[in-house]
């Protein structure tokens, strides 16, 4: 079974409005190795939805890049991408798959059917698999930056705190930190 890890940019202040980030070669490089690192990823329909009307363009030459991003945007196009959605299911971007009916019982197969790990991009998933006890990992990289407005992580709240052991943290030149941790199971 592999394990399920939540990553996303976040500035200290928890805003993950995508536009807050830190958006440059390093920052591209990080979230590259951690989606070469993983056998999948996994989105709600919205994240899906962003990530769709901008990505394949980049990875088929439509849309001007620097090279980190179109790199970026290439294994993207070729790695398996799924989708959390009730009110969509047709979803035409390669290598994209529909998550129906149950949602623990969906991601927990998705897990169990994918050694090499899922890599969960997507806030508000997030926030439900976590009440479903299925977030195994938390990868974040924290941009140096208060945004002073929402969306935040977590938002909607937790039914419980959730205590997590530090693994790693890393700052990157650009200022911001990649936070590596690993949910205690007790």
């Amino acid at each position: 079974m592999g394990l399920l890890t939540f990553s996303l940019n976040l500035t200290l202040d928890g805003c993950v409005d995508h536009q807050e980030g830190i958006a440059d070669d390093e920052t591209h490089a990080f979230f590259t190795r951690l989606m070469d690192d993983g056998g999948a990823m996994l989105w709600g329909r919205t994240t899906y939805e962003m990530m769709e009307s901008y990505w394949p363009a980049v990875a088929h030459g439509d849309a001007d890049a620097p090279p980190a991003v179109r790199e970026w945007a290439i294994k993207l196009e070729t790695k398996p991408k799924y989708v959390v959605s009730s009110t969509r299911t047709d979803f035409s971007w390669a290598n994209s798959h529909h998550i129906a009916g149950d949602l623990r019982s969906g991601v927990q197969r998705l897990k169990d059917a994918t050694p090499a790990g899922v890599l969960l991009g997507s806030g508000k998933l997030a926030a439900e698999l976590d009440r479903l006890d299925l977030i195994d990992e938390y990868k974040f990289l924290v941009h140096p930056r208060i945004a002073g407005h929402g969306p935040t992580l977590y938002q909607s709240g937790l039914p419980s705190t959730r205590r997590l052991e530090l693994v790693s943290a890393k700052p990157l030149g650009n200022g911001a930190v990649a936070m590596h941790y690993r949910r205690e199971r007790g």
